[in-house]
């Protein structure tokens, strides 16, 4: 599961890697959290100058995805996260999947490691970020939900998949990660059916990804600095263990 993670990335670094023609101005974010506008990259309708290929565009969109059938999303589930294992068969995702994939550029996301309860032992945070430092592009899904009265939510989801070995020992999921020579092939809905871009969603290389622990001070949405990534000596050294499926990867709305 993937409940919080960060972007700290300029615009012109963002244009850079997903090839935006143009970006607004939007601040570094530590802590994203679930219902907050998160950033989405998506295939645009027009083409690119002097290319067969469409041209790709950034939108604000909120983190918590609502089909677009749902009549009032206070009685629906906020749908942060979507098995990539499943999406494709579930009514919540399978239109998003097969019409609105996008990409949600990421500077890390958060994990933290539970203990058994039993065990007495504090859980740990820790702050999961590309090795060489960068952006990430995870897979999403989209879709806009309309009300009754005309208005309408962009909304968003971050599709995950079994953990890679060095992150199984903290959590037994991760986000889906596309790199960028798939990018063009993630975002094409036109030509790219699910069972087409099936083999995009798999755990990451396990040479990808640091992991740091840090601060509990995570925990708390209102802590939105940088010092939320600063190194701590871990309370609990995670052990390998076999990974457990967890029963969903679902919030409640409130």
């Amino acid at each position: 599961m993937c409940g919080r993670f960060s972007l700290t990335a300029t615009p012109k670094e963002l244009a850079e890697v997903f090839g935006l023609l143009d970006t607004e101005d939007f601040p570094a974010r530590f802590n994203i959290a679930p219902t907050q506008p998160i950033l989405v990259v998506l295939a645009s309708e027009r083409q690119r100058p002097g290319s067969n290929l469409p041209e790709r565009r950034a939108l604000l969109v909120r983190w918590g995805l609502t089909p677009s059938w749902v009549k009032d999303p206070r009685d629906f589930p906020l749908l942060i996260n979507a098995r990539a294992e499943t999406a494709v068969g579930k009514a919540s995702f399978k239109a998003a999947m097969r019409h609105r994939r996008v990409l949600i550029p990421a500077s890390g996301f958060y994990e933290w490691h539970r203990p058994p309860k039993e065990s007495g032992e504090p859980s740990q945070a820790y702050w999961i970020r590309p090795k060489n430092g960068g952006i990430v592009a995870f897979a999403g899904l989209m879709e806009t939900w309309s009300s009754a009265d005309g208005s309408e939510v962009d909304t968003a989801a971050i599709l995950t998949t079994k953990a890679n070995a060095r992150i199984g020992d903290i959590h037994d999921r991760m986000p889906v990660v596309i790199g960028p020579e798939d990018f063009s092939r993630w975002l094409d809905c036109r030509t790219q059916e699910p069972r087409d871009v099936a083999d995009l969603m798999v755990s990451a290389d396990e040479d990808l990804f640091e992991v740091i622990a840090v601060s509990d001070q995570v925990n708390k949405v209102a802590n939105t600095g940088p010092d939320l990534q600063t190194p701590v000596q871990p309370r609990l050294q995670p052990s390998p263990s076999k990974p457990k499926e967890p029963p969903t990867d679902q919030l409640s709305l409130f």
